[in-house]
């Protein structure tokens, strides 16, 4: 009885997980062949989602203003809020700002793992590290190279390869899965 439980929930499970591999292989493939629809898409999201945070907090604050840290609470609070009006007026103004901290996130975390290599450097396998820091330094570089042109759909490319190498991860999980309950 209890080995058709567990084969019933491996069947239920890799079901879902392959409905989410094809959602998300077939929203990456969307946005690399629409690369600026996806970065406007992926901007208005990230604003709706700092407006969303921001209306919470302001709330919080205001709810427990005796707190020491309240000026600081809604003063965050207001501040997402604006960030998120903001993104959703101006999407294409805002993937500006997106694509220059996505750079900036890239070049500090290739100048991070650059570092990270060399200090591995005896180790076997240092230079696989190495090459991923100086990718990352690149893209960082190019990327800020190409503002404000890159803006308008670095941020939906992006999205489209993370949807697809997610879609993949998430295909592969799920036939791993059909195949272990296929074993029980």
């Amino acid at each position: 009885m209890a080995d058709n439980d567990v084969k019933g929930n491996f069947s239920k499970t890799w079901t879902w997980m392959a409905v989410l591999a094809v959602l998300c292989i077939v929203g990456g493939v969307l946005a690399l062949l629409n690369p600026f629809g996806a970065t406007i898409f992926a901007v208005t999201l990230a604003g709706w989602v700092f407006l969303i945070q921001g209306a919470i907090q302001v709330f919080h604050a205001l709810r427990v203003r005796d707190w020491s840290g309240f000026i600081w609470s809604l003063g965050l609070g207001v501040l997402s809020l604006l960030v998120g009006f903001v993104l959703i007026a101006d999407p294409l103004a805002g993937s500006i700002s997106l694509t220059l901290l996505v750079a900036v996130l890239f070049l500090i975390t290739g100048i991070a793992k650059t570092m990270f290599a060399l200090s591995l450097k005896p180790a076997r396998g240092w230079g696989w590290v190495l090459v991923s820091g100086l990718v990352s330094a690149l893209l960082g570089i190019l990327i800020i190279a190409g503002l404000p042109v890159s803006a308008a759909t670095i941020l939906g490319l992006l999205l489209g390869i993370e949807l697809v190498s997610n879609g993949v991860l998430f295909l592969f999980v799920a036939l791993g899965l059909r195949d272990l309950g296929k074993g029980m």
